[in-house]
């Protein structure tokens, strides 16, 4: 297991080194500049800025100018907000979007994985139908329109939470932003475990073990469960990736000054090295999760052998 965990975290690198530079081709060759917002600049002002953040530059030079700086820890100024840099604006942000993304997540296991195994212990009952339609109601509503939903409801009709900002210290400017983004995936956990579950009590080793009088919590928690878990952890890795996108949205939607409004932003300004930066820092999470999945894979199914 050590020595495929090393493996994996060695091949973080060049799957990175793709994201990076499919990442700066896509910028660079998109249409526009961060300065043609900028009105009517004069030809020397514009090319004075273009020479001072090397944009005069041939595109490789460019390139291998920006990972030489990487592997130094720079991701270079902002193009747009100039009296920033990139790792200012990302150490600004990072925390609360930190913890939008993990309290959604955990939030996420813990209802998903709840409604799954009720779900499939009362299978074909008034419980499984209505947990059933709540999955597909938060699988097809995107983040968009959940989100609006529960701060007309909670916010402007029951008052009982802020619908938008954030003020430090305040986790509940967080619990519509955590909810929104944590429903569709529960729902896609609870069906995932629902199914999972189902498909493991009726194995004959299920059987045996009720046949030998063990209680049920037993068998459920001891011989069930652990083998059930095998399609939810394999989902997680992905899922990860859903949350990341899924922020963008739902910190635009309530005003989070996480880091989904500086890449959106610096999206629509072409700040290159905002947007690189932002996605590296995404591209590393992600891959990360995705490791950790696979070793928690391994660690619940001892039948895998990674080495």
């Amino acid at each position: 297991m050590l020595g495929y965990a090393l493996r994996r975290l060695l091949g973080i690198l060049p799957t990175l080194l793709v994201i990076i530079t499919a990442s700066f081709a896509v910028m660079r060759l998109a249409p526009g500049g961060p300065f043609d917002a900028e009105q009517a600049l004069p030809p020397p002002v514009r090319a004075n800025l273009e020479r001072a953040y090397g944009l005069d530059q041939p595109l490789p030079l460019q390139y291998l100018r920006y990972l030489r700086d990487l592997a130094h820890g720079d991701f270079g100024p902002s193009l747009r907000q100039r009296d920033f840099t990139v790792s200012e604006l990302i150490a600004a942000g990072l925390p609360l979007s930190a913890t939008l993304g993990v309290a959604a997540v955990l939030l996420a296991v813990l209802l998903g994985l709840s409604a799954g195994v009720l779900a499939a212990l009362w299978r074909g009952t008034g419980i499984d139908h209505g947990l059933t339609t709540l999955a597909v109601l938060a699988i097809a509503l995107p983040s968009f329109v959940t989100g609006p939903l529960l701060a007309l409801v909670f916010g402007l009709y029951l008052r009982w939470l802020p619908v938008a900002g954030w003020e430090a210290g305040e986790p509940r400017y967080l619990v519509l932003p955590v909810l929104t983004l944590a429903l569709p995936m529960a729902a896609y956990l609870a069906r995932l475990m629902r199914g999972s579950l189902l498909e493991v009590l009726r194995a004959p080793y299920v059987r045996s073990a009720r046949a030998r009088g063990l209680g049920a919590a037993r068998v459920l928690l001891r011989h069930a469960l652990p083998p059930a878990l095998l399609p939810v952890v394999s989902y997680l890795g992905p899922a990860v990736a859903f949350v990341v996108t899924g922020s963008l949205v739902v910190e635009t939607v309530f005003g989070l000054p996480g880091t989904g409004r500086y890449l959106v932003q610096g999206a629509i300004d072409r700040d290159y090295p905002l947007v690189l930066g932002m996605i590296i820092v995404y591209a590393v999470f992600t891959l990360l999760c995705n490791l950790l999945a696979d070793l928690l894979y391994g660690w619940l199914d001892p039948g895998v052998r990674h080495d």
